[in-house]
């Protein structure tokens, strides 16, 4: 795996407090961008889910299940 660096400017007495606990700011900072990403990836992927309803509904349930049968038979 490859790694980057990224850089946060915070002030001193968050970093006095940080050292004062043994909080490794690293450590920290993957966490909540790793939380942060995984989160922003389910709201996306609620939103495709969303707008695949909409279209889905419109479709019409016959529609979809004659299609579902007819590709079964396809096979």
């Amino acid at each position: 795996m490859e790694y980057v660096t990224v850089s946060a400017k915070i002030d001193k007495e968050l970093r006095e407090k940080l050292r004062d606990l043994s909080i490794k700011p690293s450590e920290v900072i993957r966490r909540a961008l790793r939380e942060e990403v995984e989160r922003r990836m389910e709201e996306e992927l609620r939103m495709k889910a969303k707008a695949a309803s909409e279209i889905i509904s419109k479709v019409g349930t016959e529609n979809w299940t004659r299609s579902i049968r007819e590709t079964r038979d396809e096979t």
